[in-house]
């Protein structure tokens, strides 16, 4: 009896644990209320709140329940609208707070929009209103349209809305609105309004906030208070030397203290400390010894730079107590991913090139199939005066090295499935050999295959020596009757030859074979300035008599020699001489005429000032990549490059300038770009570049963010120092443009977008 009593209670126990385990959190407060560690177990939940914003494309759903609210990554066909009361089952998830995941929305019935809550900047900042619908006062800064993918499906359209940028009495604040309507937020530029939506964080790869965000459900979110008494468009034009006239800051920010280990110091630049798995960079212009592995406390001003938390205007205190942090070994994928911003990581990779470049060493490597780099800066001293490098450290191609740096990203948004990274090393101690390249690789298959060609080439010329030997001697014997017509039957087809299409090779075989034939069968050949030997030259030629004639250039200088190799007991003779000076006459005609052919070709397909392709070049390469492309189903890329206020160097410096400017820009580009890679001038101040075999977007942005390190250092001419910048914009075939015109514009548009993003960047600077 006891063993049945005791059963049943296990059995009663049994299910009432997991009923307590798998039924569903069914309020808003208890979700928010979980921690991190229940959240990210992805506990059943279902529960019923308004709709306050809702964006299918993006899967953006924003559900509130009195004082309560959450963000719910929605699967949903709905066209749910603010106000719309709905059933949610889903899943709990982690991120900066919990958060649901569902695809089950149930619409209950329409219903009115819940009131906003009036709130402020700092309430904002410190999420005490975190996914509520608020109001806040400001003065929109600009209103800029972007397009966004669907992430429902590739083949789906993009679709636009408006970002706001928006002051209020703290800071700045994005508000983001789905509206084509351009030129209505262009008459609020400057207005002051009141401004609702639903509050959510902007936020980095580690999940750290960096600024505060607004999901507005429709313009009649936005209530003008004050209209600006102009249009911003009818400002006077203002001299560009003299617009820090108008630049006035009230800064409020409070002052922070961090505590942490120094893992990478760069005088006058900035450190970055690490605590445990938290880590940021500390711009400062401090040069002060400090040491890395140390424990060290900073003061600064809170700061999102780019999307990056940092601690700005800083000063440093090095407690000279070791504690260096261990670097963790990780994966190309973990690095990409933007969750390892400013930490000290190791990785294995294999060495692909390395570049010394003004201010700092740069090497190329590849781990899983992809490129990055990692980066070592040149030490200044403490007047800035630049310091002598220690030697750069060589490594084999494909040598498999461990390298530990800090992971800095171009990117930190952490919804980006891949973010471009590089390592910060601190010195050449942070690269190491692991493994040496295998013997068997490419450099020395191709010197295999180089040598295989060689003697391959070797056997045929021999082949063709004596070939021609026979030839030349059957000819003397049988021909001699007719020894004159047949003479200037060859002279006449080696001119016809050289106004053909004939090979210049073949030409000068002729042209030898016809003064050896002079020469009753005497081998005679030629050699040419590039060490090129044309016609029957023997093996024992120190055997014989050999005479020679110069073959001129029409510049005056030599172009090479024409020889023949006569009896050694034989008397020279005035015909040998008119031999080799006929057939001098002859090659020298062939040689030039070639190279002026080849001269013109060259000016048809390159650009004269840089020696780089034109954009007639450009289009015919770009029409046999599409073509290829198509066949072999293949991606490539179109990389468009405009050059930053050039027009000023002109005007500033003179076109002389200009041109050496961007011969130099040119050649930089030129060197960051890898085998097979095509760049051209399109323009005055325009490239492009052709990158094919690109498998996705991420290897264009890797070859467009290394075209801008050939900006990094100064352009110095003739005691001139020239920053120079540019705009680079990429676009994928067939993603982007499926066609030659589609592609091009494509690349444009990007460029153009990053350009009016600079330009966006540096009105805000000013106006800020």
């Amino acid at each position: 009896m006891k063993r049945y009593l005791a059963i049943g209670f296990f059995a009663i126990w049994a299910s009432t644990a997991w009923a307590a385990v798998t039924s569903p959190v069914n309020t808003l407060r208890a979700i928010r209320a979980l921690d991190a560690s229940q959240a990210r177990q992805e506990l059943p939940v279902a529960f019923e709140a308004t709709v306050t914003f809702f964006r299918s494309y993006e899967q953006t759903l924003f559900v509130q329940d009195g004082d309560q609210a959450i963000y719910v990554q929605a699967t949903s066909n709905l066209e749910l609208l603010p106000g719309d009361r709905v059933q949610i089952s889903g899943k709990s998830q982690m991120g900066f707070s919990p958060y649901v995941s569902s695809s089950n929305i149930v619409l209950l019935h329409h219903g009115v929009q819940v009131p906003a809550q009036l709130t402020t900047f700092d309430d904002l900042l410190a999420a005490r209103y975190d996914c509520r619908l608020v109001s806040v006062w400001g003065v929109i800064r600009s209103a800029d349209m972007v397009s966004r993918n669907d992430v429902r499906g590739p083949n789906l359209p993009m679709h636009r809305s408006v970002r706001l940028q928006v002051l209020t009495d703290g800071g700045y604040l994005d508000a983001f609105i789905d509206s084509t309507d351009a030129p209505a937020f262009e008459r609020l530029i400057d207005a002051e309004v009141e401004i609702s939506g639903a509050a959510a964080g902007s936020f980095d790869g580690k999940m750290q906030q960096t600024g505060v965000q607004l999901y507005v459900p429709t313009m009649d979110s936005i209530k003008v208070l004050n209209l600006a008494a102009h249009s911003a468009w009818s400002l006077p034009v203002a001299p560009m030397d003299q617009i820090i006239s108008a630049y006035h800051v009230r800064e409020l920010t409070r002052r922070v203290r961090v505590h942490g280990v120094i893992t990478y110091y760069q005088p006058g630049s900035g450190v970055t400390l690490q605590d445990g798995t938290k880590s940021l960079w500390v711009s400062s212009q401090i040069r002060d010894p400090l040491f890395v592995g140390d424990i060290a406390d900073a003061i600064g001003f809170p700061d999102a730079h780019n999307g990056f938390l940092t601690l700005s205007h800083a000063e440093v205190k090095d407690s000279h107590i070791a504690a260096p942090i261990r670097p963790q070994l990780v994966a190309w994928s973990q690095l990409v991913k933007s969750g390892k911003l400013f930490d000290l990581v190791s990785i294995e990779a294999r060495v692909v090139t390395a570049v010394r470049q003004a201010t700092q060493d740069e090497y190329v490597l590849q781990a899983d199939g992809q490129v990055f780099s990692a980066i070592i800066r040149h030490p200044t001293s403490v007047d800035l005066a630049p310091v002598t490098p220690l030697p750069m450290k060589t490594f084999a191609p494909d040598s498999m090295v461990r390298v530990t740096g800090i992971c800095v990203l171009q990117d930190s948004n952490p919804f980006n499935t891949e973010v471009p990274f590089s390592l910060l090393m601190r010195s050449f101690d942070d690269i190491n050999v692991v493994a040496d390249p295998p013997w068997l690789n490419m450099h020395h298959l191709t010197m295999i295959a180089g040598l295989l060609l060689g003697i391959a080439i070797a056997g045929g010329v021999r082949s063709l020596i004596l070939s021609s030997q026979v030839r030349h001697q059957a000819i003397a014997l049988n021909q001699r009757v007719q020894a004159e017509a047949a003479l200037e039957r060859s002279r006449s087809a080696i001119l016809e030859d050289i106004n053909g299409s004939r090979p210049l090779n073949e030409i000068l075989e002729h042209i030898t074979g016809m003064v050896s034939f002079k020469l009753d069968g005497a081998p005679c050949w030629c050699r040419i300035d590039d060490e090129s030997l044309f016609g029957c030259c023997p093996a024992d030629a120190h055997h014989y008599r050999v005479i020679q004639e110069e073959i001129p250039g029409r510049s005056g200088m030599q172009t090479g020699k024409i020889f023949a190799a006569l009896d050694p007991l034989s008397a020279p003779t005035l015909d040998e001489s008119e031999a080799l000076s006929s057939g001098a006459k002859l090659a020298t005609l062939a040689v030039e005429t070639r190279r002026l052919y080849s001269d013109l070709r060259h000016r048809s397909e390159f650009d004269l000032l840089t020696d780089i392709h034109n954009r007639f070049s450009l289009e015919r390469h770009l029409d046999a990549l599409i073509a290829n492309a198509r066949k072999a189903h293949e991606t490539f890329a179109l990389i468009y490059i405009d050059l930053d206020d050039f027009k000023l160097v002109n005007d500033r410096y003179g076109h002389l300038v200009g041109d050496l400017y961007l011969q130099e820009v040119a050649r930089r580009m030129k060197n960051q770009l890898r085998v097979g890679d095509l760049l051209a001038r399109v323009g005055g101040d325009e490239f492009a570049v052709l990158a094919p075999q690109i498998p996705g977007r991420a290897e264009a942005e890797e070859i467009a963010c290394r075209l801008q390190y050939s900006f990094d250092a100064p352009i110095e001419i003739d005691e001139i120092c020239l920053q120079g910048t540019a705009s680079i914009g990429a676009a994928l075939f067939p993603e982007d443009g499926g066609t030659k015109d589609g592609i091009f514009s494509a690349a444009d548009e990007a460029m153009y977008v990053v350009k009016n993003a600079k330009r966006a960047r540096m009105a805000a600077s000013t106006e800020v």
